[in-house]
């Protein structure tokens, strides 16, 4: 039968070896929060910068998921007894997304088919 080592030297050699094979980053608000930032920042970039519709949907989108960050990273870090509040306005923005989403792809294919262009500086009059 085998006998397991339970000394106190092997116990610590083993521990160094796991810590250099699991060296992780520690996971803090700061690095959500930069994360965030970024994405909301490519987010606004994408929506003022292209021409098309589609692009500018897609920035909304990003800029949506990047709220939805902050929402649940606040809420991971606060105290312990916190209420799921973060998560349910996470869930609901996701909800809002998808129908943003769903009615702006319908207004674009509207437009697509009256102007023939998704390009917004083409599409300058209204039909009355």
């Amino acid at each position: 039968m085998h006998k397991l080592r339970t000394t106190p030297k092997f116990a610590a050699r083993r521990r160094k070896q796991h810590a250099r094979r699991v060296r992780s980053p520690i996971m803090n608000l700061q690095i959500f929060l930069i994360i965030s930032a970024a994405l909301f920042c490519l987010g606004l970039l994408a929506a003022l910068s292209r021409r098309h519709a589609i692009f500018i949907l897609i920035g909304i989108e990003m800029m949506l998921a990047a709220a939805g960050l902050n929402f649940i990273a606040f809420w991971r870090f606060a105290p312990e007894p916190a209420p799921p509040t973060g998560v349910m306005i996470t869930i609901f923005a996701i909800a809002i997304a998808a129908s943003e989403a769903a009615v702006g792809l319908a207004l674009v294919i509207a437009v697509y088919r009256h102007f023939r262009t998704t390009n917004v500086d083409q599409i300058d009059q209204l039909k009355g």
